[in-house]
């Protein structure tokens, strides 16, 4: 087999103090492109990611899907599509230098995706708190038994085969984009793994997490995400 085409996307809103150190630490030799969607940013986002040897896309409409997607009809595209998309997050909070850990699997051909899990990894104190916690205990628990899958976690750190990736269908804009996957994946009946990771208290202030409207509305929009795909079918 060849040389597999690995390409990073980073969807990020106002992290011009981290976004940079996210792609400083990517492993250069792994991947062919790091793509940064720059999500309707008031800060030096833009700027920094540029800077750092990213492609920057920017996505006026603001949420979590909505970057993700871009990213993804920028990659459809191409002249040529990727082996295998990896997404990770803007904030400093996941550690790129474990990227290898996530991709081996799927480079072997033993699975289709890996989440990075923070739950089976270890956490710095405070990186998460105690909503989130009890919010991916909740979210995969019922993942577990409404869809017959076996999750941890709900970890921003991915890999999954790109061909995977557009079987899946994705179309969530908001916070709902980690679970849809999962539970498309496990429907499916996707091969995945879960990948321990290690995970830090975030650059900055979290933009969901570090407010109570923010922890609310993921929690209501996670859950509704988990109801709502009950009759999706490929």
């Amino acid at each position: 087999m060849g040389k597999v085409d690995i390409k990073v996307i980073i969807p990020a809103f106002n992290e011009e103090d981290a976004v940079a150190k996210v792609i400083r630490d990517i492993p250069e030799d792994l991947v062919s492109e790091v793509i940064v969607v720059n999500n309707a940013s008031t800060d030096q986002t833009e700027k920094a990611a540029r800077a750092a040897g990213a492609t920057v896309l920017n996505e006026p409409f603001r949420g979590y899907g909505s970057a993700c997607l871009c990213g993804i009809n920028y990659l459809s595209r191409g002249p040529v599509m990727p082996d295998i998309v990896v997404f990770l997050d803007a904030d400093y909070s996941d550690h790129p230098e474990e990227m290898s850990r996530l991709v081996g699997p799927i480079i072997e051909g033993s699975c289709d995706m890996t989440i990075g899990s923070r739950a089976l990894g270890n956490r710095e104190n405070g990186s998460m708190t105690i909503p989130q916690i009890f919010g991916n205990w909740l979210a995969t628990t019922l993942l577990n038994i409404i869809y017959g899958a076996n999750f941890t976690d709900l970890g921003p750190f991915r890999a999954i085969r790109y061909s995977s990736l557009m079987n899946l269908d994705m179309q969530d804009q908001t916070y709902g984009w980690t679970v849809e996957m999962q539970l498309k994946a496990a429907k499916l009946k996707l091969p995945y793994i879960e990948i321990p990771v290690n995970y830090r208290a975030r650059t900055g202030k979290s933009k969901i997490s570090g407010t109570i409207k923010g922890t609310i509305m993921a929690g209501y929009k996670i859950l509704w995400t988990i109801f709502k795909n009950l009759a999706w079918n490929t």
